[in-house]
């Protein structure tokens, strides 16, 4: 790391560390001479696919971290420091809420108006199906259930997660987005998590911007930025509403076993107090008709997130 700071000119920086994410990857801010980059390592990931994803990104105009050196081999990045000014900050009201989610939206529009990275994994109903399993194994012990979940997802997933024809950034929500105030139009919005990207439905990223994990999106926010992308790209509500059901399903029951290993296999707990709302987020979309048959299977194999269950959980975690 000391050798690819000084080859970049940053190797007298002053060094912060920053908060991480889900993944292994470590952030660290640097100072020097009045100016900031943010150190990237990511032993685990592929950073060259992160630096191809974003110079496409900004390519078409939004707003990911340029990237200003790179040691693929290592998994090292020095990228542009975009900020501290998290969508799930500054959404303090109703109105600024309101503004902010808008404006994520339209970067949705936006990228979706574009053609996607090239070789992206596809979002076939095959590989989002078999991505509920975490939630059989990590959530609750029930793998013997995990066929009958799959085969009632999967002619859903045909019917309304089809076609895959744009770039998915999968983990679209309040705190992968910064604010930028100085920019113009779509490039206000900071996008920071999108190596994980994947060629699929345009109803996913819009399912994980309003169905946050992380924090309560009020309803009158979610209905405008539903509306807006609809009238904007010319798709018929009620279809693409049974689209988000079906996909935000999916997601919230692949995101109930992805909490659950990461308190189980990272150390972790903190993810299990998001799980209430997940389990809500999943209810709701759970009572759409179409899901009936999906609703049916998980009643019974899926117990509810009851503080009893939800210590249970947290009670295998490693030290950190």
């Amino acid at each position: 790391m000391s050798d690819f700071l000084s080859a970049a000119g940053w190797g007298a920086a002053r060094q912060e560390a920053l908060a991480g994410d889900a993944s292994a990857r470590r952030y660290t801010r640097l100072f020097l001479d009045g100016q900031t980059a943010i150190l990237m390592q990511d032993p685990e990931g592929d950073v060259a696919l992160f630096t191809r994803l974003a110079r496409h990104l900004c390519g078409m105009g939004l707003s990911a971290p340029r990237i200003l050196a790179e040691d693929t081999a290592n998994g090292l990045l020095l990228i542009e420091d975009l900020g501290d000014d998290l969508v799930a900050r500054l959404a303090e009201t109703p109105t600024a809420e309101r503004d902010l989610y808008l404006l994520a939206t339209d970067v949705l529009i936006d990228l979706h108006r574009h053609p996607a990275a090239p070789d992206l994994p596809i979002a076939t109903p095959d590989h989002l199906a078999q991505q509920i399993d975490l939630a059989f194994i990590h959530y609750t012990q029930a793998p013997e259930a995990l066929p009958r979940a799959i085969a009632a997802f999967h002619p859903l997933l045909e019917a309304h997660a089809q076609p895959a024809e744009v770039m998915v950034l999968r983990d679209y929500h309040a705190e992968n987005i910064l604010f930028l105030p100085d920019r113009s139009d779509t490039a206000r919005a900071g996008l920071l998590d999108f190596q994980d990207a994947l060629l699929g439905h345009r109803a996913y990223d819009l399912v994980s911007l309003v169905q946050d994990a992380r924090r309560d999106v009020r309803a009158d926010t979610a209905k405008a930025c539903i509306a807006h992308y609809c009238t904007a790209t010319g798709h018929a509500e009620t279809p693409f509403r049974a689209s988000l059901a079906v996909l935000g399903a999916q997601r919230n029951l692949r995101i109930l076993g992805v909490f659950a290993r990461l308190a189980a296999t990272r150390g972790k707990p903190h993810y299990i107090d998001l799980i209430p709302r997940v389990w809500a987020h999943l209810q709701n979309d759970l009572a759409h008709p179409l899901l009936a048959p999906v609703k049916e299977v998980l009643d019974t194999a899926l117990p509810a997130p009851s503080p009893d269950h939800l210590t249970r959980l947290k009670s295998p975690c490693p030290t950190p």
